[in-house]
């Protein structure tokens, strides 16, 4: 059995101002306030969550 493969995503930057989509993004990978760290699962859907917030968060795999 194959073990899952995991990405510590970590909020550097502020939400506030940003656009409703990118908001939507970080509420989606778990991240609500700054300076949190969530770990997610190494999938192409939340990979495609970081890459268009990727100026926001600082983020490596676990």
């Amino acid at each position: 059995m194959a073990t899952k493969k995991s990405v510590k995503v970590t909020l550097v930057r502020s939400l506030s101002g940003r656009g409703r989509k990118h908001i939507a993004c970080a509420h989606g990978l778990g991240l609500r306030k700054m300076h949190r760290t969530v770990i997610v699962d190494d999938t192409p859907e939340n990979r495609g969550m970081i890459n268009k917030i990727s100026y926001m968060l600082k983020f490596e795999d676990a």
